[in-house]
């Protein structure tokens, strides 16, 4: 079997374009690869494009572990964001492709399933008015869905510094929040690594009555010996990682010993097995993992395959119940959320899902545009939007 090309299919909102690649062989089987760019698709097509010509047409896609290679290395420049993320959902692709032809799933592929089920967590439920009062409802309406974790970034465009009245009020959003859930839905503080080590470690103390499951990426995740001292000053689980797009950068993560849960996510750090490998060494060094999933269904369905075999493995995010839940009838056989808040593992070959080639182009790319840093970014509309 050889791969006879590549197709490329960007899904859009106001807020992320979603973009899909499938993966074409010359024996009628093709596999689907999902990614989201933050303000790059269009770098990552043109990639692709080139990619497709100069490593990818003429592959064997089951020989995934060479393709992977020749993709980082074969252009001799260190590959970064875009390059990982080209390579991720070509390699989800070949899995799907791989597990198709098998006629098994990819968990089984990769060592067999250990979980059988997954919990999830809600991200983008808060696109509401930012207030104690539309949190508190908000955050009800999650838990009445059936979920069990919730996450939120309660700190509006905070930046290095958070004044005692922004901090007071993002603290109110918190407590509001828990009141609603209860005290045994988790809690998951998002800070978008917003903070300098000593607002993180002061906020991190204002947080700590309302038991947060952990607060993720307070500060930015450039300089790991800062995390490290955010970490050696709170008794809080620390978790990061989304921004990380190679394995190797995590070892000074692990050395240091600055962070409990990673968050690799699997469409920007070279795929299913890329993260496979991290689990591995995460699990050495007792590091939960909880990938970065801001995708559509297949991105999903990959990290449930993921998740399947991997002994460490803690919660997925999934925004797709709650921001943009319009797009899930691109993918057929996408990934539910049950009512008990988990994934039940799919026995589908492959990756379980297909691309709706006809549905996806119902929502054609857009000029998407989300900035942390901008008045309302968490409601995730279209500037001037009510």
């Amino acid at each position: 079997m050889r791969i006879t090309g590549i197709s490329t299919h960007v899904v859009g909102t106001p807020w992320r374009n979603l973009t899909y690649v499938l993966v074409h062989t010359d024996e009628g089987l093709t596999g689907v690869g999902e990614t989201r760019m933050l303000g790059h698709t269009d770098a990552l097509l043109g990639y692709l494009h080139e990619a497709e010509a100069n490593h990818i047409a003429g592959s064997d896609p089951f020989a995934v572990e060479d393709l992977v290679r020749r993709m980082k290395y074969g252009d001799y420049g260190r590959a970064g964001e875009i390059v990982m993320s080209g390579i991720a959902v070509i390699e989800m692709a070949c899995w799907d492709i791989k597990g198709k032809a098998l006629g098994v799933p990819v968990w089984q592929l990769l060592g067999g399933k250990v979980n059988e089920k997954v919990k999830a967590y809600a991200n983008g439920w808060y696109t509401t008015e930012r207030t104690p009062e539309a949190y508190h409802k908000a955050a009800a309406a999650v838990v009445e869905r059936g979920y069990r974790a919730l996450k939120i970034d309660p700190f509006g465009t905070g930046h290095f510094e958070l004044d005692h009245a922004a901090t007071a009020y993002s603290v109110s959003l918190i407590e509001a929040v828990r009141d609603a859930i209860g005290p045994e839905t988790e809690l998951l503080v998002e800070m978008h690594g917003r903070f300098s080590p000593a607002t993180a470690i002061r906020v991190a103390k204002d947080l700590a009555p309302f038991k947060p499951s952990w607060i993720e990426e307070p500060v930015p995740p450039e300089n790991l010996k800062a995390l490290a001292k955010v970490a050696a000053h709170t008794d809080l689980p620390i978790a990061t990682g989304e921004r990380i797009h190679d394995r190797y950068e995590f070892r000074e993560l692990f050395e240091l010993q600055a962070a409990d849960i990673i968050q690799p996510d699997l469409g920007h750090i070279g795929g299913i097995n890329e993260v496979r490998k991290l689990a591995a060494t995460a699990e050495t060094h007792y590091v939960l993992v909880a990938p970065h999933n801001v995708g559509g269904s297949v991105l999903t369905a990959a990290s449930l395959q993921l998740a399947g075999c991997t002994p460490n493995f803690k919660i997925l995010e999934h925004f797709n119940d709650f921001a943009d839940s319009e797009i899930k009838k691109v993918v057929k056989g996408a990934p539910v959320v049950g009512e008990d808040g988990y994934f039940t593992l799919s026995d589908a070959p492959g990756l379980g899902v297909e691309l709706d080639v006809d549905a996806a182009a119902e929502f054609p790319q857009q000029q998407a545009r989300f900035d942390l840093w901008a008045e309302g970014w968490e409601r995730r509309q279209p500037k001037g939007a009510k």
